[in-house]
């Protein structure tokens, strides 16, 4: 194995690595001919490149390893990017509401209410500004209540092609589901286990 293809093996591993690894680790993914001082020498290549390229991610020793992380001059940027990403996280009322609408859109809030056996309103509303739901019309009985349908923005965030990989509903049973969320009607147990 030559340098470049060395140096490139061990940027993988250290990129792939959920925690720091130390030399003899990384050594340990080559052939006895791959020495700890190839290794550490790849490794000390690596950070110089780094540092002299100025990229948004530099090599770290930590704990008797190394890895790879974000610049510290980017802490301010990262830190509002991961802020704006928790506001994105869902309620399990939010996630149950959207699944809702998910497998039965187009769906008005009194639909999924009356699935959800309480209101609403809010984790509709965080929906709609998290744009994963949209209006997509009004029904067509009294009043013209208004119908909601999932986004595009759903489906990049499920990692799903169209509705249509979405799971059937058939796959899960009444032991899938979470005993608190059901309605009362379905809580019966039979020889403690759900009917």
């Amino acid at each position: 194995m030559d340098k470049m293809e060395l140096r490139r093996s061990i940027e993988a591993l250290l990129f792939a690595s959920e925690r720091p690894l130390s030399v003899e680790e990384v050594q340990e993914a080559f052939s006895a001919d791959v020495s700890a001082k190839d290794v550490r020498a790849e490794i000390e290549g690596l950070r110089e490149e780094y540092e002299a390229q100025r990229r948004g991610f530099r090599l770290y020793e930590i704990a008797g390893g190394f890895q790879v992380a974000s610049a510290i001059d980017f802490a301010e940027v990262l830190k509002r990017f991961y802020q704006a990403r928790a506001k994105k996280k869902m309620t399990p009322a939010s996630l149950e509401t959207l699944s809702v609408i998910a497998y039965r859109q187009p769906v008005t809030r009194a639909d999924i209410e009356g699935v959800r056996g309480v209101n609403v309103d809010a984790a509709a509303k965080g929906l709609l500004e998290k744009g994963l739901i949209r209006i997509v019309g009004r029904k067509e009985v009294p009043g013209r209540p208004i119908l909601y349908g999932t986004t595009r923005e759903f489906l990049e965030h499920f990692g799903l092609k169209s509705l249509e990989e979405l799971p059937p509903l058939s796959e899960y049973s009444l032991k899938d589901l979470d005993q608190a969320l059901l309605p009362p009607e379905l809580k019966q147990e039979q020889n403690g286990e759900l009917a």
